[in-house]
């Protein structure tokens, strides 16, 4: 599938995300504005690792399906544009409106489906965790490694 082809469907289909339990879904219609790895200190805290993977949508792309009452927002008061949301049942991030911006932010983690589109840059790179190795560099497992 070419470029013009994945950015056809993702404007008609809608993609779904959910927390853990699954006590919180929502959906997105339409082209994300953005995909992007940022590794500033609050992305590494909320995620527990080393970056966060974040979509945004518009506000009007976006709606809770089920649980938004068990959505709570915590609020980093000095942050101009920082905030996070998690499941009150289970922990899990959960997306959030982005403080003084038209964006809602989505975890890329929470998404139920491909989005069809890969993250376009790293933000905050120069505060990368200094454990942190790009991917590529690393030996991959298909599934778990085996305990030889």
């Amino acid at each position: 599938m070419n470029q013009t082809e994945q950015d056809n469907n993702l404007q008609e289909e809608a993609i779904s995300g959910s927390c853990l339990c699954g006590a919180v879904t929502y959906q997105f219609q339409g082209e994300p504005r953005g995909f992007q790895y940022c590794h500033c200190s609050r992305c590494q805290k909320v995620s527990g690792s080393a970056h966060g993977s974040i979509m945004f949508v518009k506000p009007e792309q976006f709606k809770w399906l089920s649980g938004e009452a068990l959505v709570t927002r915590f609020e980093v008061p000095e942050a101009e544009f920082y905030a996070s949301c998690f499941c009150s049942k289970c922990g899990s991030s959960l997306p959030w409106e982005v403080k003084g911006a038209n964006n809602i932010a989505i975890p890329a983690g929470t998404l139920d489906q491909d989005p069809c589109i890969k993250p376009r840059r790293n933000i905050f790179y120069d505060s990368r965790a200094d454990w942190f190795e790009s991917s590529g560099d690393l030996k991959c497992f298909s599934e778990g490694p085996t305990s030889k």
